[in-house]
């Protein structure tokens, strides 16, 4: 979820199965947390063929910049769709 101040995240596997979830903050400490929960998750040599899929209510700006950097692949999500399929 997307807000001014901050974002609430979850982490789920292949399945669907939720990992984590959390609420952080927006800004650098934000990215670092999220990139945190995400090794959290990723165990050993697997880490390295794992692609971490990200669903985002925006398409731009610099939590975007900062996932692709990460390399991951990042998906703009339209909050009303996605509430339409909840």
């Amino acid at each position: 979820d997307w807000a001014e101040d901050h974002h609430d995240v979850e982490l789920m596997d292949e399945r669907g199965k939720r990992l984590a979830k959390a609420r952080i903050p927006e800004g650098v400490a934000g990215i670092a947390k999220l990139h945190k929960m995400v090794g959290e998750q990723l165990a050993g040599d697997a880490a390295e063929d794992t692609e971490v899929v990200v669903g985002i209510e925006t398409d731009r700006g610099p939590w975007v910049g900062a996932l692709i950097a990460a390399g991951y692949t990042v998906l703009a999500v339209n909050p009303l769709v996605a509430a339409r399929y909840r």
